[in-house]
Formats: structure tokens, C-alpha cells, sequence
């Protein structure tokens, strides 16, 4: 029959359609789907070891252990964190009675890290009250010092480190908490970045980074622009920059923590791995008006900052394996439990010594032992776990002469725990 042919010809065609239709979209979905799981696999590559537990202490005790460092740090009675009203909050180097950007920076990384949001948004409100320049050239700068007592700007000028700093802790809060709960803090990140990359010299005032030799700057004015320090060579924080700030730099960054590995491998002295506190771009140590180039209190964070790198990123492991090595033995070298906390980079005693508290003298310096520890995350040497327990055991208290910093040695020491227990990451934003 005619119309029984006709009906089997729009059965075959609707058949044929959707067909078509599943051939077209199942791989398409297929895709989307392996392109999320791509995605997510390309940010899911770093490694959190937790070197305690692996050292053989139980995860009860690390968490114990964390959690009274940060008590101590921030709350208990020689704490270097105090809130002010109902809304700030600063971080003092008590010692030197002033706040820093440099402690209020690293207080806003502890607390994006421990998910203590109230304190993260005291710390950013006081900054930008009383630090953050708000006009004229260095406008979306820190003064770098200011009297907490009475709030005047102690230097009008920047510590490059503070803005690195402040900058990958508000893009971590972004990721963490989202932009809508009081401050957004990814817009506040962007007019760092933003404002940086404006400043071209105009009354001497530069960006944070040297543009020509992509080095972070030990002050990003006058003559300070044209050398750097090796503690601020952060090239983990640069990839952090290239991932979430989406300011048409990524490129940049990618390429400036590049340079920051290479920098790092001619800074660091090929036996002992020693670097001095500040040098010249190619590496070489730079002498100042107020001491001589030596490994002082600056460098400590040379090997936190490579541990860092090698956990999040690990694209320089071969030569960070063994500049731990080569760092760890040197210390080694020197007593474990007796190592001072100042050298000349070939390892010998220097013959100027930067005073810390009242007595000129050199010690066996808790915020050397905590980052010191840290490069056993790097170090493949079943030996180094020396190193994890020494600063578990260590104690923050008075040092036999009476001295006592609690700031300093303090956030060296908790970044240290932070860091060997896993709970020092990268801060991704929510997939969904």
C-alpha cells in the first residue's frame, strides 16, 4: 500500500535524525566531560606530604601541634597579633614596636591557610587604613613600617616581599570564601596588580618587579629597583598570579618565576648552598650602606621558599633536590642541635654580625631550625627526617641570654609546621 510505504520512508528519516543526533552530541559530551576531568587533574597536581605523620608522630599530636603555635602566635600571652575595635587588626614585630607589612602579609597567609577568615579581614582593613597608599605616585603600595600606636607611616616606602605577599593571600581568600562577603578580594588583589603596572619610574616610583630582568625588586624606588633580595623570590606565588589574576600578565609570570629558578641557582653557593640577604640580579652578593652581604636573617626563608615551589609546582626538582642536600649537610656540618644563624656563603663565621635584641651574638635560631626543617620536603635523603624532628622538638621561648622574638622566629616557626604537616597549599577556587 501507498500510504503504509510512506509511513515506513518517516520512520526510516526520524530513526536517521536521531541517529544523527547522538553521533553529533555523544562525543561532544564526551569531551566536555574529559575536558572537566582535564582540568581538574591539571590543578590537582601538587602533593601535600604530611612529613610528621611520615616521621612517625600521630596526626592527634601534629594537630595539637599546630593548633598551639598558632595560639601562641596569635592569642596567648607573648602573641604578636592584636585587634583593634570591632573591625582591625595588625601584626607587630614587638621587638621593634611597628607593624610590617611583611608580618601582616604573612598573618593574612595563616589565616587564608587555617580558615580563619575574621582574622584574614581585620588584618587586610587595618592594611589598607593605615599602610596602603591611597594617592599620589605610589598609590596601591604599603608604607612598609608604620607605629602601630600612633599610626604614622614610619617609611613611605615599600618592601617588595609585602605585596607579593598580599596579593597571592587575597587571591587565595578569593578562591576560599568568594568576593561577596564584606571585602572582594579579588578587586583588591587586581588594584595591586593593576596600579603596579602603571608605575614606570614617574617620580621614581617602579613596579614591584624589574620589567627588564623580570626579578622581584628589593624596594620598588630610586636606586633600591635595581637589585633584589633572594628571600623574596617567590616563583610558586608567580604561577599562583598566572592562574588567577586574569590580568592579561599571565605570560609574564610564568616567565618571571622561571627566571626566579634560574636566579636562585647562581645566588645559592655551590658547596654549602648559602645565599647572601641581598644581591645583584645575576646573583652576586650586594653589600649595603648598613652591613656586608652574608647569609643573615633574610636568607632563612630561601629554603621555605624553594621547599614551597618544589611542593606546588616542582618544575625545577632536580636542582632544588640537591641544593637541599647541599643546605641540609652544610647545617649538618655545623651541629645539628649547635648551627649559628649567620654566615659568610662559604661557610665561615662572618666578621660583622647584624644584632638581634640586646646582646650582639650569634644563636642556634629557631626560625633558622623551622625553615632549615622545611627543606626536607625536598631533601631524598632518608637522613634529613633529623631535621623534622629537631623543630618538633624545638620549643618558642627565650633564648638562654634572655632574648625573645616571638614575631620573627614565630612565623618562621608556624609556617614551618604549616608546611610540613600539608597545611601550606595552593588555594584553588570551588569546582563544580
Amino acid at each position: 500500500m501507498v500510504i503504509n510505504k510512506f509511513y515506513k520512508q518517516d520512520y526510516h528519516r526520524i530513526i536517521q535524525f536521531f541517529v544523527l543526533i547522538l553521533i553529533l552530541i555523544v562525543p561532544a559530551l564526551a569531551i566536555s566531560q574529559n575536558k572537566k576531568k582535564t582540568v581538574k587533574s591539571a590543578i590537582k597536581t601538587s602533593q601535600y606530604r604530611n612529613l610528621f605523620k611520615e616521621a612517625g608522630y600521630s596526626q592527634v599530636e601534629i594537630d595539637q601541634k599546630l593548633a598551639k603555635a598558632y595560639y601562641d602566635i596569635f592569642e596567648g600571652p607573648n602573641h604578636v597579633y592584636f585587634e583593634e575595635g570591632d573591625s582591625l587588626g595588625y601584626v607587630s614585630d614587638v621587638k621593634n614596636k611597628d607593624a610590617r607589612t611583611e608580618g601582616m602579609s604573612y598573618g593574612m597567609m595563616v589565616a587564608v591557610q587555617l580558615d580563619k577568615k575574621e582574622v584574614f579581614d581585620r588584618l587586610w582593613r587595618w592594611s589598607v587604613k593605615y599602610m596602603q597608599h591611597q594617592s599620589g605616585p605610589r598609590e596601591g603600595y604599603f608604607a612598609w613600617s608604620v607605629n602601630p600606636e600612633t599610626k604614622k607611616k614610619n617609611s613611605q616606602n615599600s618592601a617588595s616581599d609585602g605585596e607579593l605577599y598580599y596579593i597571592t593571600s587575597l587571591l587565595f581568600a578569593s578562591n576560599k570564601w568568594g568576593n561577596n562577603t564584606g571585602i572582594d578580594y579579588y578587586k583588591e588583589a587586581r588594584r595591586i596588580l593593576d596600579v603596579m603596572w602603571k608605575k614606570d619610574g614617574t617620580d621614581n616610583v617602579y613596579n614591584l618587579i624589574n620589567t627588564e630582568h623580570k626579578q622581584i625588586t628589593f624596594v620598588p624606588e630610586g636606586g633600591s629597583y635595581n637589585w633584589t633580595d633572594p628571600s623574596y623570590h617567590l616563583p610558586a606565588f608567580y604561577e599562583v598570579w598566572a592562574l588567577y589574576a586574569k590580568d592579561g600578565h599571565e605570560e609574564f609570570y610564568k616567565e618571571c618565576a622561571d627566571v626566579s629558578r634560574d636566579f636562585l641557582h647562581k645566588a645559592c653557593h655551590p658547596v654549602t648552598a648559602l645565599n647572601a640577604d641581598y644581591t645583584e640580579f645575576n646573583g652576586q652578593p650586594h653589600s649595603t650602606r648598613w652591613m656586608p652581604a652574608a647569609f643573615r636573617y633574610d636568607s632563612w626563608r630561601v629554603p621555605m621558599n624553594i621547599a614551597m615551589d618544589y611542593t606546588w609546582y616542582g618544575k625545577d626538582k632536580k636542582w632544588q633536590e640537591d641544593y637541599a642536600k647541599r643546605f641540609q649537610n652544610f647545617l649538618r656540618s655545623k651541629g645539628l642541635e649547635t648551627y649559628e644563624d649567620q654566615f659568610n656563603l662559604d661557610g665561615s663565621v662572618p666578621d660583622f654580625i647584624l644584632q638581634a635584641g640586646p646582646v650582639k651574638k650569634l644563636r642556634h635560631s629557631i626560625g633558622l631550625v623551622s625553615t632549615a626543617a622545611t627543606a626536607s620536603l625536598v631533601n631524598k635523603d632518608k637522613g634529613s627526617v633529623d631535621f623534622v624532628h629537631a623543630i618538633w622538638n624545638a620549643k618558642l621561648e627565650p633564648y638562654e641570654d634572655g632574648y625573645f622574638d616571638p614575631y620573627y622566629d614565630g612565623l618562621m616557626y608556624l609556617f614551618s609546621l604549616m608546611h610540613l604537616s600539608g597545611k601550606y597549599q595552593i588555594i584553588e577556587p570551588e569546582i563544580n
